[in-house]
């Protein structure tokens, strides 16, 4: 069964229960600021009635015997009731967007908090640009209703039932007339809301593809101007941004009818009260008092009614949005903690890859039967071709993917049964995609949050080869490296995320092409930082340049889903017609 835009406003609701005192309270001072709010309609009736009847009006039954005391009671009760209206509109204002902002803040951290839990599988199905347009936009469209939607709600609803009582008490007869629109106006506003929820949900997943192509395009900016396709992109997304306007517009023509229509329901109403009313009036029924309220309030009684139009498009807005935000934090975590986790000692144990199967997809077989055992202490070296699974090992063993089969362990212990955040925190992953915050050089290197220690920094900066560059820089460690480090060149970011990893001191080290993109003296800092951080720990390098891991005390060689190769690099090398020995002659030159 298909959820409705209410589904969604009840679950919208479980997320203001740290904040239903003060909801409570809110919705108090929007009470009083309508019933104040709607007073000087009836004071003008009074007026009225004190102008005409003059010592026989309803001011002079409250004790008030002269004209002067009479107005000087309406004056400071007219003064009085204004600022009593003007106090509890400050009053639910502030109450209101506190909440929003609250609840916005509240929504946004557990999305977030739910996306960075989710794996690495869903993220390479999903947009980046459209999760940001839910973590932004989406939240933000919440906030706008909950700062002034809810309000608008109760106050409809209290106009209602005051001015209905009074209406009741001054003629059963006009109030009849006068509320005769209003099951009509709520029938076309239930009309109006079922089907504006499918038109705003087409505009909320129009706008997260804009953010989505903005995004990328944003990132791959160099890439464009290379190659002189600024004009493309702009087309491209003018096409996608017509989309978004054209589905504005299908849902825009819809709501825009709602108040013409519910206007002239307003009008029947109004007309009603008047010509009756006046009647009545001529006939003695009524005071001239009671039919200036009458014909004052008729208008604050319907009126407010031609807002729902506006109140049902901001509310299926929202609802549309907190449809993608609910679809986020209910996606589901496949890689989950066990719930009661074991610990491990000592990391320093074998690291065994047991029968492993995987794939990506159910198509290409990365792993059928892989079986690898590395000792403690050990260093060593994956090589293979693109595609063979070697980055595939590493992922497995930070359990961004769990085998189809098979296990891994580290000692005896199957890393399934070992809590994600401790297996994590005892590896330390220098990926080739090099990810560093907009901060300084020492927050980057810092960004494990073990604790400071400026001696451990400056030797992490030093045995990963970048203390040098560091201190030539103007600011040192206080440099800041700019939005994904573009203050610093590649080779730079690299031995930057190799500080990272030795600051953390895990004791196991997995790096991931670290020489893919230099130049070979930064390849040579980067062999000569291995060799020095991979002493007392467990390393694995993955390498596409042979010269890199040349010195590693074993080379595992992959190729068609399984090693074919497991030996030292001088071994390997003198293998007739070998994998790893063909693959050193290209890379030395000597094959062809």
């Amino acid at each position: 069964m298909q959820e409705t835009s209410y589904d969604h406003f009840k679950s919208l609701l479980k997320y203001t229960n740290p904040w239903r005192l003060r909801m409570i309270l809110a919705s108090f001072y929007s009470v009083l600021n309508k019933i104040f709010d709607l007073a000087p309609e009836i004071l003008i009736g009074i007026t009225v009635d004190l102008i005409v009847e003059r010592k026989d009006s309803f001011v002079a039954s409250l004790g008030f015997e002269s004209i002067t005391s009479q107005i000087i009671f309406l004056g400071i009760s007219t003064f009085f009731i204004w600022s009593l209206e003007s106090l509890f509109q400050y009053l639910y204002s502030i109450n209101w967007r506190n909440i929003s902002q609250n609840v916005e803040h509240y929504i946004r951290l557990d999305a977030y908090d739910h996306v960075q839990k989710l794996d690495l599988s869903w993220y390479e199905n999903e947009n980046i640009g459209n999760i940001t347009a839910i973590l932004n936009d989406d939240v933000n469209q919440l906030e706008r209703f909950l700062d002034s939607g809810i309000n608008s709600i109760i106050q409809i609803i209290i106009s209602t039932i005051v001015v209905g009582a009074v209406f009741f008490y001054i003629s059963p007869l006009i109030a009849c007339i006068a509320i005769m629109p209003i099951p009509i106006i709520l029938i076309i506003a239930f009309f109006f809301q079922k089907n504006l929820n499918p038109r705003y949900q087409a505009v909320r997943n129009a706008a997260g593809n804009i953010s989505t192509t903005v995004f990328n395009n944003l990132l791959g900016i160099q890439t464009i101007k290379s190659f002189i396709q600024e004009k493309t992109e702009k087309e491209r997304l003018k096409k996608i941004s017509q989309d978004y306007q054209n589905k504005n517009k299908h849902a825009i023509k819809l709501s825009s009818a709602f108040v013409p229509i519910v206007r002239m329901g307003v009008l029947s109403g109004f007309l009603g009260t008047m010509i009756l009313g006046a009647f009545m009036a001529l006939n003695g029924e009524i005071g001239v008092g009671s039919f200036s309220v009458l014909v004052f309030l008729t208008q604050r009684f319907l009126w407010p009614f031609t807002r729902l139009g506006e109140i049902v498009d901001q509310f299926e807005r929202a609802m549309a949005s907190t449809y993608r935000i609910l679809n986020l934090i209910n996606t589901p975590i496949k890689i989950k903690n066990i719930s009661k986790p074991e610990k491990i000692d000592d990391y320093m144990s074998p690291i065994i890859f047991d029968n492993i199967g995987f794939s990506y997809d159910d198509e290409q077989i990365i792993f059928n039967n892989l079986n690898l055992n590395v000792n403690p202490g050990e260093l060593i070296g994956i090589v293979g071709s693109t595609g063979a699974g070697k980055t595939t090992i590493a992922k497995l063993l930070l359990r961004f993917y769990d085998p189809k089969f098979g296990s891994i362990k580290i000692g005896n212990t199957d890393i399934k049964n070992i809590s994600t955040s401790d297996l994590r925190k005892n590896i330390g992953f220098v990926s080739q995609e090099i990810f560093l915050i907009d901060g300084t050089i020492k927050e980057n290197i810092l960004y494990s949050h073990m604790g400071y220690d400026e001696k451990a920094l400056k030797d992490a900066a030093t045995k990963s080869q970048a203390h040098e560059f560091i201190s030539k820089l103007p600011n040192g460690y206080d440099t800041l490296v700019g939005e994904r480090g573009q203050k610093l060149s590649v080779g730079q970011k690299q031995r930057l995320a190799i500080a990272r990893a030795i600051y953390k001191n895990p004791p196991i080290l997995i790096f991931d092409e670290a020489t893919s993109a230099v130049d070979n003296h930064t390849e040579r800092l980067i062999q000569e930082a291995i060799s020095e951080i991979s002493k007392g720990r467990t390393t694995m390098v993955i390498a596409h340049r042979l010269s890199t891991i040349r010195h590693a005390d074993r080379i595992i060689v992959i190729d068609n889903s399984k090693i074919i190769e497991d030996d030292k690099h001088d071994n390997l090398v003198e293998i007739d017609n070998g994998f790893y020995a063909n693959l050193w002659k290209i890379q030395t030159g000597e094959g062809s």
